[in-house]
């Protein structure tokens, strides 16, 4: 068969599985399976023993301890002391709520890595809070979806984990590198709620005292040391991204049990189970995907793919937005971690190809996934949040799609300067990022 067979013979097949509601990691499974019956070079145990490849890397296990160490952090209570916090910061601003909806994201993406658990975390304490102030109920499940993208962007990410493991990429440059795309949505998402607020008479709190500033720095410090510890751990020498998950794990269980003591043996079994179910389905998924990617690499689909792109001759802007816009249409049906895996393998060479930095690649594959987690039909952040604010997606899409437009303007700075992008991980990790 020819790569074109190949390949629309498993799209297709994958396609119509997830319009039948299949789940994306066992339709990717099924998606082999007519390749390996049609030809008679291959047998289905190749699926089972690409599979079995694909989970026997050390780097993977980080995927199931950063889960962990953000469940830990939102069972302890954690985040009603960065609550607290991005109250005395923001919180005297217009639509102060929303202002600190947006920066306590920020801050806890910086700890947890998952934006999944930052949209079940956060929402459930200030989707009610921001309802009860009168904030309309679709502005605010739009504004807690959002800024809960920050969560895989803003460093520790498991996709950038994942990215950096599949691409043998720099984990810790790539985590470098998510720095500034996470500050720029942040603000980015800050002015939106400001405008939100003139328009709409939204309401802010007192300004703090300065007694009440120091108080809520020195509770929220301790949480915010996770972030310095596992970047600076990494940039630094002093353990790989995985040793950084157990760290990040076990640091969170000392504050839980030691520090503030919110953290018991029933809950922490809770926690355990939660961790595990997680895990488990993205861990399939990356299996599954392998395999899917591993038969588009034995048709040399890539190879093709990389052949056709160099005669539209798009250059290194052109192929940014051409990623970008790629990567945003496959978010939009199936979870990121299979979508790096199947959809960054086949681009990487056409990147490569277009002289694309492959940190910089990366990054515009991980906002652009991202941002798939706020739009249908997949939007899994967006499904969260409607479900904390009791309210139907489509009820909410409006909002959603204002909130992305100054986001998007983000990800079009991220293709157009990379230059901006790379120069934090240059400065700090030269050995590693050229």
């Amino acid at each position: 068969m020819s790569p074109g067979e190949v390949a629309a013979i498993m799209f297709s097949v994958f396609g119509v599985l997830v319009l039948l509601r299949v789940p994306v990691a066992f339709a990717l499974g099924l998606a082999c399976v007519p390749i390996f019956m049609i030809d008679e070079r291959l047998t289905p145990f190749l699926l089972m023993n690409e599979m079995f490849k694909s989970y026997n890397a050390f780097i993977l296990l980080a995927v199931p301890f950063f889960l962990m160490a953000a469940n830990v952090m939102n069972t302890a209570g954690i985040t009603d002391r960065l609550i607290a916090l991005s109250r005395v910061m923001v919180g005297h601003l217009p639509g102060g709520l929303g202002h600190i909806n947006v920066l306590v994201s920020m801050l806890f993406a910086g700890i947890s890595g998952s934006s999944t658990a930052d949209a079940a975390g956060i929402g459930s304490l200030l989707i009610p809070q921001m309802k009860k102030q009168g904030y309309s109920t679709s502005f605010t499940v739009a504004i807690t979806a959002c800024s809960s993208v920050m969560g895989v962007i803003i460093p520790p990410s498991i996709l950038m984990v994942v990215w950096g493991g599949l691409m043998t990429v720099s984990i810790g440059g790539l985590f470098l590198a998510g720095v500034l795309p996470g500050i720029l949505i942040a603000t980015s998402l800050m002015a939106t709620v400001w405008v939100y607020a003139k328009l709409y008479g939204y309401p802010t709190y007192p300004r703090a005292t300065l007694k009440e500033f120091a108080v809520a720095v020195v509770q929220g410090l301790i949480p915010l040391m996770t972030p310095l510890i596992i970047v600076g751990g990494i940039v630094g020498g002093l353990f790989t991204p995985t040793e950084a998950s157990v760290i990040a794990v076990l640091y969170a269980v000392l504050i839980g049990t030691v520090i503030y003591r919110t953290l018991s043996l029933t809950r922490m079994r809770e926690v355990l189970y939660e961790s595990a179910r997680f895990a488990a389905i993205s861990l399939f998924c990356i299996g599954t995907a392998s395999a899917f990617g591993w038969l588009l690499a034995y048709f040399q689909i890539p190879r093709v793919l990389v052949a056709e792109v160099a005669t539209w001759g798009l250059g290194l802007i052109g192929t940014g937005l051409m990623t970008a816009g790629a990567f945003l249409l496959i978010g939009m049906f199936i979870d990121a971690i299979p979508a790096i895996i199947i959809l960054g393998t086949v681009l990487w060479p056409v990147t490569e190809a277009a002289g694309m930095h492959p940190i910089h690649f990366a990054i515009i594959g991980v906002i652009s996934l991202a941002f798939g987690l706020v739009t249908p039909p997949y939007g899994l952040c967006l499904l969260i949040a409607c479900s904390i604010g009791e309210i139907k997606v489509i009820a909410a899409l409006r909002d959603v799609a204002i909130i992305l437009v100054p986001m998007l303007g983000v990800l079009l700075f991220v293709i157009f300067f990379p230059e901006a992008i790379l120069a934090l991980p240059r400065w700090l990790m030269p050995r590693f990022v050229n």
